[in-house]
């Protein structure tokens, strides 16, 4: 059987005065969603657990089937796996951040989703000028990799925090904590050194001469060591797949053992080319049994507080997407399912960690009475809420 998980990332919201106080899903017209809630098992997930970060590396390693508390070391490493990168068994690896500071806060956590060609030359200074320190990798976009040795554990009870959460506040009160010790203070004058290296920057000086935020900070957070998952084909018995333009997502399929293919064309924003996730996430199915579709732009949406863009990028995921990989499979025994990982409401413009709706489908299997699919009229399922990380036994593997 061929079985397919489609991850909206932060497609899951709250009901908004300015939509009659429905969800950006419920008024996203989805009939390809709608048909696999009308047509399979309703429910809803948890995914974070409680006292775990509310982002998509706890909570897609919650639908990969394995429980963040036992697994989940940070999100660092995880895109160390996602962009190749081999980590010895002292190496720390952080996420590094390009970000906007404005007035010694935190004025963009994107730098208005600087391009992978500028950040690269900004990374390339940096690393220059602190090669010393630690390594340095270019990601995608802003989303980048900071990796230093740690043989006396200096940094494993230390705590970092995430840009995107705290924008408008004080650099200073946002550092890596407690800094009683040399390599967290080495790490720290970096991060505040930064904006010289980076202000004068040729790519920074055109930037804001094109009227754009300039990427003129670096910013480490979400730090760890590799983790320890056993893999999803041993666990599961399938063959699995994961496409993603988040190293992130892709790096939770390499920690599982998984594939990752390369699709052209796809950014992690609203730019992304939908139609090429929805096509090689079926050519995947001709040699793979699993593959899971991750797209992020519902997220990045509600990060922007968008409520447009929102609901053209759930939009444009049930039609390119779902609808498509529906119409390739019928006739063919499959399962298929959809959901969030978690909320990222517009008017919050965060995570939380509510649960999100989900819907089932497949061949011969159970169905209920709910016949369309957003966070309302999943709470009548006979899935009920569930845990994320009992997903893959809720589908029977």
């Amino acid at each position: 059987m061929k079985n397919v998980i489609i991850v909206a990332d932060g497609m899951a919201d709250n009901p908004l005065e300015e939509l009659d106080g429905r969800t950006p899903l419920q008024v996203a017209e989805t009939p390809g969603m709608d048909w696999i809630a009308s047509n399979g098992k309703t429910g809803r997930l948890e995914n974070v657990p409680e006292g775990m970060p509310t982002g998509s590396a706890v909570a897609i390693m919650s639908i990969l089937g394995y429980d963040p508390k036992e697994y989940f070391t940070g999100r660092g490493p995880i895109e160390a796996a996602g962009m190749d990168v081999d980590l010895g068994e002292d190496d720390v690896a952080f996420r590094c951040n390009l970000i906007t500071v404005r007035d010694d806060r935190i004025d963009d956590y994107s730098a208005d989703h600087i391009s992978t060609e500028e950040a690269a030359k900004l990374l390339e200074t940096v690393s220059e000028e602190y090669e010393d320190l630690g390594s340095y990798y270019v990601g995608i976009d802003y989303r980048h990799l900071f990796v230093i040795s740690d043989e006396d554990n200096e940094l494993e009870e230390i705590v970092s925090y995430a840009p995107h959460k705290h924008v408008g506040e004080k650099v200073e009160e946002l550092l890596l904590e407690p800094d009683d010790s040399n390599i967290v203070k080495r790490i720290n004058d970096m991060v505040l050194d930064s904006p010289r290296i980076l202000s004068e920057h040729k790519v920074n000086e055109r930037r804001e001469k094109e009227g754009m935020n300039p990427a003129n900070s670096l910013w480490v957070w979400g730090h760890g060591k590799n983790p320890d998952m056993e893999p999803f084909y041993e666990r599961y018995g399938l063959d699995g797949v994961i496409i993603s333009a988040v190293k992130l997502v892709e790096g939770l399929g390499v920690c599982a053992g998984m594939d990752k293919i390369d699709v052209p064309d796809i950014t992690g924003y609203h730019d992304t080319s939908y139609e090429n996730k929805g096509e090689y996430g079926l050519k995947a199915l001709e040699d793979h049994d699993f593959v899971l579709i991750h797209i992020e732009s519902p997220d990045e949406a509600g990060h922007e507080g968008d409520l447009e863009n929102k609901i053209r990028a759930i939009e444009n995921i049930d039609k390119k997407i779902v609808k498509r990989v529906l119409d390739e499979l019928e006739g063919e025994e499959f399962s298929i399912s959809i959901m969030p990982d978690h909320p990222t409401p517009v008017n919050i413009g965060d995570h939380t960690r509510d649960p999100v709706p989900l819907a089932v489908y497949s061949a011969g299997g159970e169905k209920d009475e709910v016949d369309s699919y957003d966070e309302e009229s999943v709470k009548e399922g006979t899935i009920g809420t569930i845990r994320g990380f009992n997903l893959m036994e809720e589908l029977g593997y």
